[in-house]
C-alpha cells in the first residue's frame, strides 16, 4: 500500500512539471509571433529606402582624335655660343642679357686698331705693285716694238714678259693680303649669327679675349620656332609611320600636369633607330612660338594625333567600372533605377572613355556615387524632389544634365 501511494506522489509531481514547461514554451512562441506580426506589417512600418544622389552624363558620339602621349623637354631651334675669330681686347658689349636680337645685330667689339693698321699696310703693298705692274706692262710694249724692228734681242723681251707676269701674281697676293686684313677687321666686329634671345654675358669688357677660349662670349639661342623632343614606345612606332603616311601630324605641347595646352606644332622626324634600354623612339616636332611659351629643357608632355575615329561611342572615363565580370557603368534608366551595363572599352583619351560596344547615344549613365549603388538601386538626379517634395540635400553641388 505505502509502495502504491509513492507511486501516485511521482506520477503527480512529474504532470505538474510538464504542464508548467508547457506553459513557457507557449508563451515565448506567441511573444514571438507577435514580434514577427509587427515586423510583416501587423506592427510599426518601417521607412521606405531614399534614393541615392548620383551625378550622371549622357552617352555623346562624336569624331574622336586618336592620340599617343610621351614625356619630352623642349631644345631651341639652333643655339649658337658666340666667340670671337680673332685676339684682342673686348672693348665693347652692346647688348642687354635676355634680349631679343636679329641675325647680324653688333654683340661685342673687339678692338679694331690693330686690324686696322693692317689693312692699310696691306693696302699700301697692292699700291706699289700696282705701279710697278703698270711700269712693266709699259716697258713690255715699248720692247716689243723695239724687237719688230730688231733694236733690241728676243731675250729681253721674253725677261720682260717674265718680269710682267710675276708683278701680276704679286698683286694678286697683294689683293688676297688686302681682303685677309679687310676680313680680321670684319671680325673685330662680333654679330649674331641668327634671330634669337641672348643668355647671360659670359666675359666682360676689357678682358683678352682668343679664338681658342672655351667658354665663348654669350649663348644666343632660337626660340621661334622651337623644337620639342620626346619618346614613345616601340610598339606605337606602327601607328606613327601610318599616320606620317597620310600627311602631316599634328603634335600639342601641354605642360608637365599635362592640363594646360602650350601650343600646337607639327611632327617633323622620327629618329633612324630604337634606344634598346628603353624600347623607345625620339621623335622632334617643330612649333612656332612667338609668345615663348616653350622655353628651352623645359619638360613637356607631347601628344601626337595619329588618327581619327568618326562618330565614336564617348563616355567620360570616370564612369567606366571594373568588376569579377568584367568592364561596367551604371545606367539609369526610365524608372529612376541604376542598372549595370557590360561594356568594351575601345581607348582612353585623356579624361575620356571609346565604348567599342554596349552603351548607345543619349543613354544616361552615373559618373558620381557609383559607390553607393547596386544593381536596381533607386537614384536621385540634380534638382530632382525628394519623397516630401523638397529637393534632396547636396543638390548645389551636382552638375545639371
Amino acid at each position: 500500500m505505502r509502495r502504491f501511494l509513492l507511486v501516485l506522489l511521482v506520477l503527480g509531481l512529474a504532470g505538474a512539471g510538464g504542464w508548467l514547461l508547457w506553459q513557457r514554451l507557449g508563451g515565448k512562441k506567441a511573444a514571438g509571433g507577435e514580434s514577427a506580426g509587427a515586423h510583416a506589417g501587423l506592427g510599426k512600418p518601417t521607412e521606405p529606402q531614399r534614393p541615392t544622389p548620383v551625378l550622371t552624363a549622357k552617352v555623346a558620339r562624336r569624331d574622336m582624335p586618336v592620340t599617343l602621349e610621351g614625356i619630352g623637354s623642349v631644345a631651341a631651334y639652333y643655339t649658337v655660343t658666340v666667340k670671337t675669330l680673332v685676339d684682342g681686347r673686348l672693348i665693347d658689349m652692346p647688348f642687354r642679357e635676355g634680349q631679343p636680337v636679329k641675325k647680324g645685330e653688333l654683340l661685342a667689339q673687339i678692338d679694331p686698331r690693330p686690324f686696322t693698321l693692317q689693312l692699310h699696310a696691306a693696302e699700301a703693298v697692292h699700291d706699289r705693285d700696282l705701279a710697278q705692274l703698270k711700269n712693266a706692262k709699259v716697258n713690255l710694249a715699248r720692247y716689243t716694238e723695239l724687237r719688230k724692228q730688231n733694236l733690241v734681242p728676243t731675250q729681253q723681251v721674253s725677261d720682260q714678259l717674265a718680269q710682267v707676269e710675276q708683278l701680276e701674281a704679286q698683286v694678286h697676293a697683294d689683293a688676297t693680303q688686302e681682303d685677309s686684313a679687310k676680313l680680321l677687321l670684319d671680325y673685330a666686329k662680333i654679330v649674331s649669327p641668327i634671330d634669337g634671345v641672348t643668355g647671360v654675358r659670359l666675359v666682360d669688357p676689357g678682358n683678352i679675349v682668343h679664338p681658342g677660349d672655351p667658354t665663348g662670349l654669350v649663348v644666343v639661342t632660337q626660340l621661334d620656332p622651337i623644337a620639342v623632343l620626346f619618346t614613345l614606345p616601340e610598339d606605337e612606332l606602327a601607328a606613327i609611320q601610318r599616320g606620317m603616311a597620310q600627311g602631316e601630324l599634328t603634335v600639342d605641347a601641354y605642360s608637365r600636369d599635362g592640363l594646360t595646352k602650350l601650343a600646337t606644332g607639327k611632327l617633323q622626324v622620327v629618329d633612324n633607330q630604337i634606344n634598346q634600354a628603353t624600347a623607345t623612339a625620339r621623335l622632334k616636332a617643330i612649333f612656332a612660338n612667338p609668345q615663348h611659351a616653350l622655353w628651352p629643357n623645359q619638360f613637356v608632355k607631347a601628344r601626337v594625333q595619329v588618327a581619327l575615329r568618326t562618330q565614336a561611342t564617348v563616355i567620360p572615363a570616370v564612369a567606366v567600372q571594373h568588376g569579377p565580370k568584367g568592364t561596367f557603368v551604371y545606367v539609369v534608366g526610365a524608372d529612376m533605377t541604376a542598372q549595370v551595363r557590360t561594356i568594351e572599352v575601345q581607348g582612353l583619351e585623356g579624361d575620356e572613355a571609346i565604348i567599342a560596344k554596349g552603351l548607345e547615344a543619349g543613354e544616361q549613365i552615373v559618373v558620381d556615387g557609383q559607390s553607393r549603388l547596386k544593381p536596381d538601386a533607386k537614384v536621385a538626379l540634380p534638382g530632382a524632389k525628394g519623397p516630401e517634395g523638397k529637393g534632396e540635400k547636396g543638390g548645389g553641388k551636382w552638375r545639371q544634365n
